[in-house]
Protein backbone atom coordinates (compact mmCIF):
# COMPACT_ATOMS: atom_id res chain seq x y z
CA UNK A 1 0.00 0.00 0.00
CA UNK A 2 1.54 3.45 -1.20
CA UNK A 3 2.15 5.87 1.43
CA UNK A 4 -0.27 8.87 1.20
CA UNK A 5 2.32 11.46 0.82
CA UNK A 6 1.63 14.71 3.12
CA UNK A 7 2.37 17.94 1.06
CA UNK A 8 3.29 20.81 3.26
CA UNK A 9 1.58 24.39 2.59
CA UNK A 10 3.24 27.47 3.50
CA UNK A 11 2.08 30.70 3.61
CA UNK A 12 4.36 33.05 1.81
CA UNK A 13 5.23 36.12 4.08
CA UNK A 14 4.20 39.70 2.60
CA UNK A 15 6.66 42.12 1.73
CA UNK A 16 5.71 44.18 4.55
CA UNK A 17 7.13 40.97 6.95
CA UNK A 18 10.43 40.03 5.00
CA UNK A 19 11.21 44.14 6.12
CA UNK A 20 10.26 43.35 9.29
CA UNK A 21 11.66 40.40 9.73
CA UNK A 22 15.39 41.99 8.26
CA UNK A 23 14.99 44.57 10.09
CA UNK A 24 14.71 42.52 13.44
CA UNK A 25 17.19 40.25 12.46
CA UNK A 26 19.81 42.70 12.11
CA UNK A 27 18.94 44.36 15.14
CA UNK A 28 18.95 41.34 17.39
CA UNK A 29 22.72 40.81 15.64
CA UNK A 30 23.89 44.24 16.43
CA UNK A 31 22.88 43.61 20.12
CA UNK A 32 24.24 40.31 20.34
CA UNK A 33 27.47 41.82 18.99
CA UNK A 34 26.96 44.67 21.44
CA UNK A 35 26.26 42.62 24.43
CA UNK A 36 29.05 40.00 23.60
CA UNK A 37 32.38 41.95 22.79
CA UNK A 38 32.37 43.20 26.24
CA UNK A 39 32.60 39.83 27.50
CA UNK A 40 35.26 38.98 25.01
CA UNK A 41 37.70 41.72 26.25
CA UNK A 42 36.71 40.88 30.38
CA UNK A 43 37.59 37.45 29.45
CA UNK A 44 40.52 38.24 27.20
CA UNK A 45 41.85 40.98 29.51
CA UNK A 46 41.72 38.43 31.99
CA UNK A 47 44.09 35.75 30.67
CA UNK A 48 46.44 37.88 28.90
CA UNK A 49 50.02 39.12 29.52
CA UNK A 50 50.12 42.12 32.30
CA UNK A 51 52.26 44.03 30.02
CA UNK A 52 49.70 43.70 26.94
CA UNK A 53 46.56 44.43 29.22
CA UNK A 54 48.23 47.44 30.56
CA UNK A 55 48.88 48.28 26.87
CA UNK A 56 45.97 48.45 25.74
CA UNK A 57 46.89 45.09 22.70
CA UNK A 58 44.20 43.00 24.09
CA UNK A 59 41.06 43.60 22.36
CA UNK A 60 38.51 40.64 21.85
CA UNK A 61 41.44 38.07 21.81
CA UNK A 62 44.03 37.53 23.83
CA UNK A 63 47.33 38.25 23.75
CA UNK A 64 49.92 35.59 25.13
CA UNK A 65 48.87 33.62 28.06
CA UNK A 66 48.85 34.38 31.97
CA UNK A 67 46.80 33.13 34.84
CA UNK A 68 48.44 35.00 37.65
CA UNK A 69 45.84 37.12 38.13
CA UNK A 70 43.68 33.77 39.16
CA UNK A 71 46.57 33.02 41.12
CA UNK A 72 47.03 36.24 42.87
CA UNK A 73 42.78 36.15 43.35
CA UNK A 74 42.71 32.74 44.78
CA UNK A 75 45.10 33.53 47.61
CA UNK A 76 43.57 36.61 48.90
CA UNK A 77 41.81 35.70 51.92
CA UNK A 78 39.38 38.71 51.84
CA UNK A 79 37.98 37.83 48.59
CA UNK A 80 37.15 34.09 49.28
CA UNK A 81 36.20 35.06 52.61
CA UNK A 82 33.82 37.17 50.65
CA UNK A 83 33.37 34.66 48.01
CA UNK A 84 31.55 32.53 50.76
CA UNK A 85 29.67 35.81 52.64
CA UNK A 86 28.16 36.03 48.98
CA UNK A 87 27.22 32.50 48.58
CA UNK A 88 25.54 32.56 52.01
CA UNK A 89 23.45 35.55 51.06
CA UNK A 90 22.47 34.18 47.69
CA UNK A 91 21.14 30.89 48.91
CA UNK A 92 19.65 31.89 52.00
CA UNK A 93 17.66 35.17 50.64
CA UNK A 94 16.64 33.29 47.41
CA UNK A 95 15.05 30.90 49.27
CA UNK A 96 13.12 33.18 51.52
CA UNK A 97 12.10 35.66 48.99
CA UNK A 98 11.11 32.55 46.68
CA UNK A 99 8.88 31.29 50.02
CA UNK A 100 7.55 33.93 51.01
CA UNK A 101 6.24 35.67 47.80
CA UNK A 102 5.20 32.46 46.70
CA UNK A 103 3.08 32.15 49.70
CA UNK A 104 1.89 35.39 49.25
CA UNK A 105 0.94 35.05 45.72
CA UNK A 106 -1.33 32.09 46.51
CA UNK A 107 -3.08 34.09 49.11
CA UNK A 108 -3.64 37.19 46.91
CA UNK A 109 -4.92 35.16 44.38
CA UNK A 110 -7.50 33.61 46.44
CA UNK A 111 -10.65 35.32 45.97
CA UNK A 112 -12.66 34.13 49.26
CA UNK A 113 -9.52 36.04 50.91
CA UNK A 114 -10.87 38.99 53.31
CA UNK A 115 -8.95 42.07 52.69
CA UNK A 116 -7.89 41.32 49.44
CA UNK A 117 -7.85 44.78 47.47
CA UNK A 118 -6.48 46.77 50.74
CA UNK A 119 -3.57 44.18 51.20
CA UNK A 120 -3.21 44.32 47.25
CA UNK A 121 -3.22 48.23 47.41
CA UNK A 122 -1.10 48.05 50.57
CA UNK A 123 1.80 45.90 48.49
CA UNK A 124 0.95 48.04 45.67
CA UNK A 125 1.54 51.03 47.75
CA UNK A 126 4.84 50.47 48.85
CA UNK A 127 6.53 50.52 44.99
CA UNK A 128 5.58 54.02 44.62
CA UNK A 129 6.57 55.63 47.90
CA UNK A 130 9.37 54.78 50.72
CA UNK A 131 10.40 55.70 54.04
CA UNK A 132 13.68 57.27 53.07
CA UNK A 133 17.01 55.98 53.38
CA UNK A 134 17.51 57.33 57.19
CA UNK A 135 14.22 56.00 58.59
CA UNK A 136 15.03 52.54 57.09
CA UNK A 137 18.42 52.55 58.37
CA UNK A 138 17.24 53.72 61.95
CA UNK A 139 14.69 50.74 61.58
CA UNK A 140 17.51 48.15 60.64
CA UNK A 141 19.08 48.97 63.34
CA UNK A 142 16.30 49.46 66.15
CA UNK A 143 15.02 45.84 65.01
CA UNK A 144 18.77 44.78 65.75
CA UNK A 145 19.83 43.54 62.65
CA UNK A 146 22.94 46.37 62.41
CA UNK A 147 25.96 44.18 61.50
CA UNK A 148 24.39 41.13 61.43
CA UNK A 149 23.73 38.90 58.30
CA UNK A 150 19.49 39.95 58.66
CA UNK A 151 20.43 43.18 57.50
CA UNK A 152 21.04 41.89 54.29
CA UNK A 153 18.56 39.35 53.52
CA UNK A 154 15.76 40.40 55.41
CA UNK A 155 14.87 44.06 53.85
CA UNK A 156 14.78 42.42 50.03
CA UNK A 157 12.33 39.26 51.08
CA UNK A 158 9.36 41.08 50.02
CA UNK A 159 9.11 42.38 46.99
CA UNK A 160 5.73 43.54 45.21
CA UNK A 161 7.16 43.28 41.21
CA UNK A 162 8.02 39.62 41.98
CA UNK A 163 4.32 38.91 43.93
CA UNK A 164 2.43 40.55 41.26
CA UNK A 165 3.94 37.95 38.26
CA UNK A 166 3.51 35.26 40.50
CA UNK A 167 0.02 36.05 41.40
CA UNK A 168 -0.57 36.57 37.73
CA UNK A 169 0.84 33.05 37.23
CA UNK A 170 -1.17 30.95 39.56
CA UNK A 171 -4.24 32.90 38.13
CA UNK A 172 -3.96 32.40 34.47
CA UNK A 173 -2.48 28.55 35.41
CA UNK A 174 -4.48 27.18 38.27
CA UNK A 175 -7.88 27.27 37.86
CA UNK A 176 -10.76 27.04 40.20
CA UNK A 177 -12.36 24.34 39.26
CA UNK A 178 -8.70 22.42 40.38
CA UNK A 179 -9.29 23.57 43.71
CA UNK A 180 -13.29 23.07 43.94
CA UNK A 181 -12.02 19.94 42.89
CA UNK A 182 -9.24 19.31 45.41
CA UNK A 183 -11.18 20.67 48.17
CA UNK A 184 -13.92 18.17 47.62
CA UNK A 185 -11.49 15.27 48.70
CA UNK A 186 -10.99 17.29 52.09
CA UNK A 187 -8.08 19.09 50.42
CA UNK A 188 -7.03 22.11 52.53
CA UNK A 189 -5.11 25.32 51.70
CA UNK A 190 -1.76 24.41 52.66
CA UNK A 191 -1.96 21.45 51.22
CA UNK A 192 -3.65 22.73 47.86
CA UNK A 193 -0.50 24.77 47.53
CA UNK A 194 2.55 22.46 48.12
CA UNK A 195 1.11 19.71 46.20
CA UNK A 196 -0.70 21.36 43.19
CA UNK A 197 0.43 25.11 43.11
CA UNK A 198 4.37 24.33 43.32
CA UNK A 199 4.55 21.46 40.84
CA UNK A 200 2.76 23.53 38.61
CA UNK A 201 4.70 26.98 38.96
CA UNK A 202 7.70 25.80 38.08
CA UNK A 203 8.39 27.73 35.35
CA UNK A 204 7.54 31.33 37.45
CA UNK A 205 10.11 29.48 40.50
CA UNK A 206 12.75 29.13 38.40
CA UNK A 207 12.40 33.13 36.95
CA UNK A 208 11.91 34.16 40.22
CA UNK A 209 15.18 32.28 41.58
CA UNK A 210 17.19 33.58 38.49
CA UNK A 211 15.99 37.18 39.69
CA UNK A 212 16.56 37.13 43.47
CA UNK A 213 20.20 34.89 42.77
CA UNK A 214 20.79 37.96 40.85
CA UNK A 215 19.85 40.36 42.69
CA UNK A 216 21.48 39.32 45.91
CA UNK A 217 24.81 38.11 44.18
CA UNK A 218 25.07 41.98 42.86
CA UNK A 219 23.82 43.70 46.02
CA UNK A 220 26.51 45.51 47.70
CA UNK A 221 24.23 48.93 48.90
CA UNK A 222 23.25 47.20 52.50
CA UNK A 223 25.95 45.59 53.02
CA UNK A 224 27.85 49.04 52.93
CA UNK A 225 25.90 50.42 55.43
CA UNK A 226 24.89 47.95 57.61
CA UNK A 227 27.73 45.21 58.16
CA UNK A 228 30.86 47.53 59.94
CA UNK A 229 32.46 43.65 60.17
CA UNK A 230 34.60 43.19 57.20
CA UNK A 231 34.37 39.74 57.77
CA UNK A 232 31.01 39.81 57.37
CA UNK A 233 30.81 41.81 54.01
CA UNK A 234 29.79 40.17 50.62
CA UNK A 235 32.28 39.53 47.55
CA UNK A 236 30.51 42.84 45.65
CA UNK A 237 31.48 44.94 48.21
CA UNK A 238 35.15 43.87 48.02
CA UNK A 239 35.30 44.30 44.81
CA UNK A 240 34.26 47.80 45.07
CA UNK A 241 36.54 48.76 47.34
CA UNK A 242 39.07 47.19 45.38
CA UNK A 243 38.00 49.01 41.88
CA UNK A 244 38.01 52.64 43.69
CA UNK A 245 40.53 52.18 45.63
CA UNK A 246 42.60 51.04 42.39
CA UNK A 247 44.99 49.17 44.73
CA UNK A 248 44.66 45.51 44.28
CA UNK A 249 48.30 44.45 44.36
CA UNK A 250 50.26 45.37 47.13
CA UNK A 251 53.31 47.41 45.12
CA UNK A 252 55.14 48.38 47.80
CA UNK A 253 58.50 45.80 46.83
CA UNK A 254 57.79 46.26 43.32
CA UNK A 255 58.75 49.05 40.60
CA UNK A 256 56.57 51.27 39.20
CA UNK A 257 56.66 49.49 35.66
CA UNK A 258 54.52 48.22 32.82
CA UNK A 259 54.93 45.04 34.19
CA UNK A 260 53.39 45.78 37.85
CA UNK A 261 50.66 47.98 36.26
CA UNK A 262 49.90 45.56 33.72
CA UNK A 263 49.28 42.83 36.74
CA UNK A 264 47.04 44.94 38.84
CA UNK A 265 44.71 45.51 35.62
CA UNK A 266 44.90 41.84 35.26
CA UNK A 267 44.11 40.44 38.52
CA UNK A 268 41.13 43.31 38.28
CA UNK A 269 39.97 41.79 35.42
CA UNK A 270 40.04 38.33 36.82
CA UNK A 271 38.27 39.70 39.91
CA UNK A 272 35.62 40.70 37.88
CA UNK A 273 35.40 37.35 36.13
CA UNK A 274 35.27 35.19 39.08
CA UNK A 275 32.25 37.62 40.21
CA UNK A 276 29.80 36.72 37.13
CA UNK A 277 31.30 33.21 36.67
CA UNK A 278 28.44 31.49 38.99
CA UNK A 279 25.35 33.79 37.11
CA UNK A 280 26.66 32.51 33.85
CA UNK A 281 26.89 28.73 35.36
CA UNK A 282 23.45 28.88 37.03
CA UNK A 283 21.96 30.35 34.04
CA UNK A 284 21.93 27.79 31.42
CA UNK A 285 20.04 25.26 33.74
CA UNK A 286 16.81 27.34 34.77
CA UNK A 287 16.86 29.23 31.09
CA UNK A 288 14.14 26.80 29.64
CA UNK A 289 12.17 27.87 32.03
CA UNK A 290 12.55 31.79 31.85
CA UNK A 291 10.25 32.74 28.96
CA UNK A 292 7.13 30.80 29.89
CA UNK A 293 7.31 31.79 33.19
CA UNK A 294 8.17 35.66 32.31
CA UNK A 295 5.46 35.85 29.61
CA UNK A 296 2.70 35.24 31.92
CA UNK A 297 3.49 38.22 33.82
CA UNK A 298 3.92 40.50 31.10
CA UNK A 299 0.84 39.82 28.66
CA UNK A 300 -1.79 39.64 31.79
CA UNK A 301 -2.72 41.85 34.64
Amino acid sequence: MAKAKIREYRIPLMRKEKVFYAINGLFLTLFFITTLYPLLCLISSAISEPTAVYTGRVTFYPVGFSLRGFEINLQNINLLNGFKNSVIYTVLGTALIVSVTMVTAFALSRRELIGRSALSFFFAFTMWFSGGLIPFFLLVRDLGMYNTIWAVIIPGVVNVWYIIVCRTYINSTISEEMFEAASIDGCGYFRFLWQMVLPLSTPVIAVLTLWAAIGHWNSYFNAMIFLQNKAMRPLQLFLRDYLIASNVVDMSNVDFTTESMGLQELVKNSMILLSVLPLWILYPFIQKYFVSGIMVGAVKG
